[in-house]
């Protein structure tokens, strides 16, 4: 099953510190040598995006930073794994390491399978 995390934080603008970053990639480079993680990567601020918003029939292009932005995504992960249980795991390993190399961080790692053939999603 193909899972993606999602890392969320209210506080848009805090940078990983260098411990961080170097635990990170560590978890990273044994995932990838393991072939369980497909894909990964941080998004630059707030500040650099643009949304696209289609409201009240309109589309419209509102650049970055978002002030309405409660929490902001910094970052994700594809993994290709056998279970739920097993990207819960990593997901608490993930956070483990903000909290180990980056007191006072706090966020939210969402899981989500991604949607099977013909938008089925897996039980």
């Amino acid at each position: 099953m193909r899972f993606m995390s999602i890392v969320t934080s209210p506080q848009p603008d805090t940078r990983p510190t260098p411990a961080l970053i170097e635990a990170m990639h560590k978890l990273a480079d044994r995932e990838i040598k393991s072939g369980r993680m497909v894909d990964t990567g941080g998004l630059m601020p707030l500040a650099t995006g643009v949304q696209v918003r289609l409201a009240g029939d309109k589309l419209s292009v509102v650049d970055g930073p978002f002030v309405e932005a409660k929490e902001v995504i910094g970052g994700y992960a594809i993994f290709e794994l056998r279970s739920k249980e097993e990207a819960v795991a990593l997901a608490v390993e993930f956070m483990q390491l903000h909290k180990d190399h980056m007191p006072g961080w706090e966020g939210t790692c969402e899981v989500r399978a991604f949607a099977g053939f013909a938008g089925q999603c897996p039980e």
